[in-house]
């Protein structure tokens, strides 16, 4: 059985056993991870529904691309701008194709006697203090212009050159 993935902005079409390469996804080596955007699914030629589909895969380890040269440049100007990336990839082996796996239904504890008497106490509110009027805030005394900045000097005045007749 084979499946068309979506994961990281590209489609893969994958089976169980095959590796691949894909965008980061989060985990640690030997983690599993389930791929849930199944777009079509087959079985040797026929086109089976995809609806509820999932794929399970083990992150076999996270390792960087190839790097890839971005050069920029315009003619004339002087502009040359070179730089480098490497991409961050997660290398998957697909476990299995098949249909999503559902949780098993959680029990439900039974109530504790405490936590009941809890309960009617938060649903009967009990009354609330009055709010205390707070007063308001005296505006701040007016600063004379003294105290505001420190007094200039005045300028010294240049002594202009006395002219000979």
């Amino acid at each position: 059985m084979f499946a068309i993935v979506r994961t990281g902005g590209k489609q893969y079409r994958v089976a169980a056993g095959d590796k691949i390469a894909v965008e980061k996804i989060a985990g640690e080596a030997g983690d599993t991870v389930s791929l849930g955007d199944v777009l079509l699914a087959g079985d040797g030629g026929e086109v089976k529904e995809a609806k509820g589909l999932t794929v399970s895969a083990e992150i076999i380890a996270q390792t960087r691309g190839e790097k890839t040269i971005v050069f920029k440049k315009r003619r004339r100007h002087n502009y040359r701008r070179k730089n480098g990336h490497r991409q961050s990839l997660t290398l998957l082996r697909i476990l299995a194709v098949g249909e999503a796996k559902k949780a098993a239904p959680k029990k439900e504890a039974a109530p504790k006697e405490e936590a009941a008497p809890a309960a009617e106490a938060k649903a009967a509110p009990a009354k609330e203090a009055p709010k205390k009027a707070t007063a308001p805030k005296k505006a701040a005394a007016p600063k004379s212009d003294a105290a505001e900045a420190p007094a200039k000097k005045p300028a010294a005045k240049k002594a202009a050159p006395k002219k000979e007749a």
